[in-house]
């Protein structure tokens, strides 16, 4: 992904050691500038500091897009694909669902899960379904870095 946008970035990629719910993990952060380019996009994901999923997700929502949404979000499951949509209101888990069903023809289903440490914060997750791995596969596949293929099972 850097390598794709370093001409945007001030500096190169850091290393980063993080605990996230008691798991160690490394991570591979770098930044962009600040560009208007940038502000736009981050003002149709975010209204008044809460992350959203603005309501011309249709038209937005391409091939290349979902891939990166996959790459970035997506746990392969022993039978279909999570898309970790916790930080999400349910209205907003359902209109992004309702895009992968209507423009991707995808099989999928909304998860409820408790958050840890929190039994009252409830998080919705969308499930893809195994029937639909095969289509989702054909869709975003050509737009998938090599090394991010274990997400879809290959």
């Amino acid at each position: 992904m850097f390598f794709s946008l370093a001409h945007y970035c001030s500096s190169s990629p850091t290393i980063r050691n993080r605990t996230r719910f008691d798991k160690q993990t490394i991570e591979l952060e770098f930044f962009t500038r600040s560009l208007p380019c940038f502000t736009k996009l981050h003002s149709l994901f975010y209204v008044n500091k809460v992350k959203i999923i603005p309501d011309n997700i249709y038209e937005i929502l391409t091939p290349v897009a979902l891939a990166h949404l996959i790459m970035g979000d997506g746990s392969v499951q022993r039978h279909g694909l999570i898309l970790c949509t916790n930080s999400f209101s349910v209205q907003d888990v359902v209109r992004l669902m309702n895009v992968l069903i209507i423009r991707y023809g995808l099989e999928c289903t909304i998860r409820i899960k408790r958050r840890q440490g929190s039994a009252q914060k409830i998080e919705f997750l969308i499930y893809i379904r195994e029937s639909s791995m095969p289509l989702l596969r054909t869709i975003v596949t050509p737009y998938f870095h090599p090394s991010m293929l274990y997400k879809l099972g290959l």
